[in-house]
């Protein structure tokens, strides 16, 4: 077991020493910024996900579940279009990203945005829930953060570099990794991502920043996690909270959150 962990140790340590600790957004008011390990690149990732997105699109589409509710997507798109030009305080170079937003007619209570602004809404998470714009505009802020700060991309790094210490991903040390192998850890981080508590906090604070700037009331978040903890308390996790867990104690991080993000949702009311 100790010689498991020193080699674990040991194969971390190399691949951080191969350039991958990068921070890839700014703070914001939230100060949300710290260094991640990023051994892969942001296009290999992008093209993965917008691969995987395509994909779900596709099935959607011949099980006609793709767009029906013609109102909700348009509301969905409308919060999408204020929030995505929001994104430059965290990165230049997101609103130039090719966004995509779409629905699909499910009684799951998900949503997603994957690298690149990949977003997907189902419509079971905005009818169940009873979500109102400023609601689905927090939700929606959350994954994209998730996408800002390359979460998955993150965890991809990790599995890797976790790999590499037992001798599987030696590709990344020029050793001969194929690109299946590759293919695989990424896809398992897009499709069954279950992101960490410090990758959840960062999301939450982020994604207020975000809605707030879009003119949204950030108090919508309180609201939005206790409808998602009534929900979850009703019998049954919501797909959603399998990936994005309602802790007891996450609406009062919110609030503590929300002297930071009050001032530029005024202001961005001022303005509109």
């Amino acid at each position: 077991m100790a010689r498991g962990i020193l080699v674990l140790a040991l194969g971390l340590s190399i691949a951080a020493g191969l350039g991958g600790c990068q921070t890839t957004t700014t703070g914001g008011v939230v100060g949300a910024e710290r260094k991640q390990l990023l051994l892969v690149s942001s296009q290999e990732l992008d093209q993965m996900a917008s691969q995987s997105y395509s994909k779900l699109l596709s099935e959607s589409a011949k099980k006609k579940t793709l767009n029906l509710d013609a109102a909700m997507l348009a509301r969905v798109r409308a919060v999408a279009a204020r929030i995505e030009p929001q994104t430059a305080v965290f990165r230049r170079d997101a609103p130039g990203w090719k966004w995509e937003v779409n629905v699909i007619s499910s009684k799951e209570l998900n949503a997603f945005c994957m690298p690149g602004g990949k977003i997907m809404f189902y419509s079971g998470l905005i009818q169940q829930l009873g979500l109102n714009d400023g609601e689905i505009a927090v939700v929606m802020g959350h994954e994209v953060a998730h996408a800002l700060r390359e979460h998955s991309r993150e965890q991809v790094s990790q599995a890797l570099a976790a790999q590499t210490a037992i001798g599987i991903g030696a590709a990344l040390l020029g050793l001969g990794q194929s690109s299946a192998d590759l293919a695989g850890v990424a896809y398992q981080a897009l499709i069954a991502t279950r992101f960490s508590r410090a990758d959840e906090r960062e999301a939450d604070r982020i994604g207020l920043e975000l809605s707030a700037r879009a003119g949204y009331d950030p108090g919508a978040g309180v609201s939005l996690w206790q409808k998602m903890m009534k929900a979850n308390s009703g019998g049954g996790t919501p797909e959603f909270l399998s990936s994005h867990p309602a802790e007891s104690n996450r609406v009062q991080e919110i609030q503590a959150l929300l002297p930071s993000v009050m001032p530029l949702y005024e202001a961005a009311r001022r303005a509109r």
